[in-house]
């Protein structure tokens, strides 16, 4: 009878295996539907008007109630949030990727974007008169993101002040633009295909400057390029090019040029030319090479402790885990953790693959990481229950159910009362 309760136990720690993706999961479904982010509001006394803003918050928030999490200001947030979210939350932690940290995302609507998204007035675009009252407004703009956006997420959200801003097209060059005048804003830039031509080239004019004589150490930039020639035009033949219809990818080439050309300003930048897409096509591959780009050093290598005939140990292990982020959080500006999923299915594949002190090191290192989170005593009685040590496995059951309520551990614990 014993035997097939213990069984019947163990498949119960199987189901809860992943806690993690089912904390996910339990976050993003609400009501028969998946829920991506929220709408909230802020009424802007800069700009005079309610602003509405998209907001996706990591699902480990269910998880860890002291976490905080770097941010994403995205413009054109309506058309881009689905699709920067989902690349986030892909590369951060679905099947087990920590590519990048989990981020909120802040996508900004518009409410005249062409006034928002250009830092300078304008009597015409592309030969048409432009719009009264219709330009220039990207200062402003960016002031209510500093002074009053900014503020309000960190007061509301789990946000810490790890930044990257992301613009396409006209947000492009407002991202650039900020850039060069308030480098110290933000983290990180990306700025995919941005419309440079804007205004006589004026942010090239800023870039000459700004570029051979500023500061951006500690800052990063990503340009992506789409083709935007003319049929049958080569991105040489573009580059000597006196035609208006070429403006657009010269220009930002011509700013590439400087940016490489200024390498002693500390900039981290790069920027890659897409041949096979073109100016509404490019955000989606231009913003995942941008996080490649930018979180290069955020994924351990642990691969040598996975080898079935690996002889490290451990403390090797633990090792590892801590020197990694405490690289990271170094260059990041704050202290980040191993996230407490990741390395909770992590230690439940050690116990999958016959190696219970890999397991049993992982579950320690988040209950020293996240003392505050039941699941993570949960899964080392889940631990002690691998094991045949029900007495232990009762204990961290208990403890669970003391710090959070746990409703699983209330069930493991249920059952194996009636061993007794």
């Amino acid at each position: 009878m014993k035997k097939q309760i213990l069984l019947a136990l163990t498949f119960v720690a199987i189901a809860f295996c992943l806690p993690y993706m089912s904390a996910a999961q339990s976050t993003i479904t609400q009501d028969g539907k998946v829920v991506i982010g929220n709408i909230d509001t802020i009424n802007s006394e800069i700009l005079g008007e309610t602003r509405t803003v998209w907001i996706h918050v990591p699902e480990s928030t269910a998880m860890s109630s002291s976490a905080t999490y770097p941010v994403v200001y995205l413009l054109d947030g309506s058309g881009h949030f689905p699709s920067v979210s989902g690349m986030i939350r892909q590369l951060s932690t679905t099947n087990g990727n920590m590519i990048c940290p989990e981020m909120i995302v802040v996508g900004i609507l518009n409410t005249n974007r062409t006034k928002d998204l250009t830092p300078t007035v304008v009597e015409s675009i592309f030969g048409n008169p432009a719009p009264q009252n219709g330009t220039g407004g990207g200062e402003k703009f960016t002031d209510f993101i500093e002074k009053e956006l900014m503020p309000y997420i960190k007061a509301h959200y789990p946000a810490n002040d790890y930044t990257t801003f992301i613009g396409h097209s006209l947000g492009g060059l407002m991202v650039v633009h900020t850039l060069l005048e308030r480098p110290g804003l933000f983290d990180n830039y990306i700025a995919l295909d941005p419309s440079l031509w804007w205004d006589g080239q004026i942010e090239l004019k800023r870039a000459q400057k700004a570029l051979a004589e500023g500061n951006f150490n500690g800052k990063s930039l990503y340009l992506a390029v789409a083709n935007t020639l003319p049929e049958g035009m080569s991105l040489e033949a573009a580059r000597k090019d006196t035609s208006a219809m070429v403006k657009h990818i010269q220009s930002i080439m011509e700013f590439a040029e400087l940016a490489e050309a200024n390498d002693q300003n500390g900039l981290n930048f790069a920027w890659k030319y897409y041949p096979e897409d073109g100016h509404g096509s490019v955000p989606l591959i231009g913003e995942y090479d941008a996080i490649r780009f930018l979180f290069p050093w955020y994924e351990p290598k642990l691969a040598p402790f996975f080898d079935p005939n690996s002889t490290k140990t451990s403390e090797e292990l633990v090792q590892t885990l801590t020197s990694h982020f405490e690289n990271v959080s170094n260059k990041m500006g704050f202290t980040v953790l191993p996230n407490e999923g990741m390395i909770n299915s992590m230690g439940y594949g050690f116990m999958g693959n016959n190696k219970p002190g890999h397991a049993r090191a992982l579950f320690e290192l988040n209950i020293l990481n996240y003392p505050e989170s039941a699941n993570t005593y949960d899964s080392m009685g889940d631990f002690y229950l691998s094991q045949s040590n029900m007495e232990k496995a009762a204990e961290y059951f208990s403890k669970a159910i003391e710090v959070g309520d746990y409703a699983p551990s209330k069930e493991k614990l249920a059952k194996l009362k009636e061993t007794k």
